[in-house]
C-alpha cells in the first residue's frame, strides 16, 4: 500500500501506532595510563554533556515534526548524562513530502550527556555510558538514544542526523512499529508507511564506510541493522598521544585489542582470540 504524505487512508480518530527507533553508538579508544583513561572520560563528559545532548534531541524533535513541551536533563557524578524531552505532534500538513519517503533525513548543520524528552504522544531520551576496561587500556563510550512517537513522520527520518552528531565506530539500530490504528470503516492498520530496511534511511556515502548486517522480521514490523567502521587508522584510536610513541610490537597488540573490542560489540558476544585455544 503506497501512502502519500497526507495519508491516502482516512483514519478513525488519532493514529494509535507507536513507532520506536533505538540508536546505540559506540566510540572506542585506547588509553595507555590511568591518567589518560580519566582524561578520556572527562573529555567525553564535556563533549556529550546534557546541554549539548539537549540541542541534538531538540533538532530530532524538529525533524519528526513535533513540538517540545518539557525537558529534563542531568549530568551525573562521576560520569554520564541523561536527557528526556516531552513533545507534541505538529500538523502533518507542515511537513515536506520527503519526510514520508524511505530515504535518509537531514544532517546536522553544526555538532552539539544524557537527555530525555517526553512528548504528549511521544518521548525522546538519551543516556551516555563512558567506561573502560580494568586492565588492558580499552575505553568505550556508548550513547543510547530512543525516539518513540505516534506521529505521522517516522523517527527513522532523524537517523541520518544522529549518525552525523556522534563519532561512531559501531552502531546498533532497531526500529519497531507497535499496536494498530483503524481506518474509518474499522479495518486495522499495523503500519502506516513503506519500509524494507533501516539501511534505506542511511545515505550511500555513509554505508560505504561501514560493514553492515541487516536482520528484519517483516511480518512483525521489526527491523535491525548493525554497522562497524571499515577503515582502521591506529592514530584515530589513541587518546593523548600518537603511534610514533609506541614500538611496532605495541602497535600490533593495541590494534588487536581495539579490533577485538569492536568485533565483540558488533557481533554481541565475547570472542576468544585464536591464540587462546
Amino acid at each position: 500500500m503506497k501512502l502519500t504524505p497526507k495519508q491516502t487512508v482516512e483514519l478513525h480518530g488519532f493514529n494509535n501506532l507507536t513507532k520506536s527507533l533505538s540508536f546505540n553508538m559506540y566510540d572506542i579508544c585506547y588509553t595507555k595510563t590511568k591518567e589518560e583513561r580519566q582524561a578520556y572520560i572527562d573529555y567525553i563528559d564535556e563533549q556529550y554533556n546534557a546541554e549539548r545532548l539537549t540541542k541534538i534531541l531538540s533538532s530530532v524533535t524538529d525533524i519528526i515534526g513535533a513540538h517540545i513541551l518539557n525537558i529534563a536533563k542531568q549530568d551525573y557524578v562521576p560520569q554520564g548524562s541523561s536527557v528526556t524531552i516531552l513533545v507534541s505532534e505538529g500538523p502533518v500538513e507542515e511537513a515536506p513530502a520527503s519526510h514520508f519517503e524511505e530515504s535518509p533525513g537531514p544532517v546536522p548543520i553544526s555538532k552539539a550527556a544524557a537527555v530525555v524528552g517526553t512528548l504528549d504522544k511521544s518521548h525522546i531520551t538519551v543516556h551516555t555510558y563512558p567506561e573502560y576496561h580494568p586492565d588492558d587500556g580499552i575505553s568505550t563510550f556508548r550513547a543510547d538514544i530512543d525516539v518513540s512517537t505516534c506521529g505521522e513522520i517516522s523517527p527513522l527520518k532523524a537517523l541520518n542526523y544522529l549518525i552525523h552528531s556522534f563519532e561512531t565506530d559501531v552502531m546498533v539500530i532497531d526500529y519497531r512499529v507497535r499496536g494498530f490504528t483503524r481506518d474509518v470503516i474499522g479495518h486495522k492498520l499495523f503500519i502506516d508507511h513503506e519500509i524494507s530496511s533501516i539501511q534505506n534511511y542511511i545515505p550511500d556515502e555513509v554505508q560505504e564506510l561501514y560493514d553492515m548486517i541487516d536482520v528484519n522480521v517483516y511480518q512483525e514490523n521489526i527491523f535491525h541493522t548493525k554497522c562497524k567502521l571499515k577503515r582502521f587508522d591506529l592514530d584515530n584510536y589513541l587518546f593523548g598521544f600518537s603511534k610514533e610513541r609506541l614500538t611496532q610490537e605495541e602497535q600490533i597488540e593495541i590494534t588487536k585489542s581495539l579490533k577485538l573490542e569492536m568485533d565483540e560489540i558488533f557481533y554481541g558476544k565475547n570472542i576468544v582470540p585464536a591464540t587462546e585455544f
